[in-house]
């Protein structure tokens, strides 16, 4: 029986799993990848500067903690998802590389550091 949250419910569609609760789904064939799924998200969230983030595969590890697995740029979904689907995973878009100067990602991308300022406090725990 696969979980609600699973990674792939529906044949050849890939949800992935916002900072803010929101779900974005998106259909793929043999030659979408990665990157492209990164690309059609930056024009969703209104990004301007996608460096900093990437899709992430979330699953528990043996002490139930958290466990990341990065994403590459040029693996094809199918590839991923064919691995995946049955360990429960999800497909998250993080931002997985912090910013040097967060003032300055705030002044290049104000869309960003949202992004960033809701992950970071969903990480700390303050959402209700």
């Amino acid at each position: 029986m696969m979980k609600k949250e699973a990674l792939l419910l529906i044949p050849n569609v890939l949800k992935v799993f916002l900072e803010n609760g929101q779900i974005k789904s998106f259909t793929f064939d043999g030659r979408t990848t990665v990157k492209d799924v990164m690309v059609t998200l930056q024009d969703r969230l209104s990004l301007r500067y996608i460096e900093h983030f990437a899709l992430v595969l979330e699953y528990a590890g043996p002490e139930q903690s958290h466990k990341f697995l990065l994403l590459q740029d040029k693996q094809p979904l199918a590839y991923v998802v064919q691995r995946t689907h049955y360990h429960g995973m999800k497909c998250l878009f993080r931002i997985s590389f912090f910013p040097k100067d967060p003032v300055e990602l705030l002044r290049r991308d104000p869309a960003a550091f949202e992004y960033l300022y809701i992950q970071v406090e969903y990480g700390l725990g303050t959402n209700s």
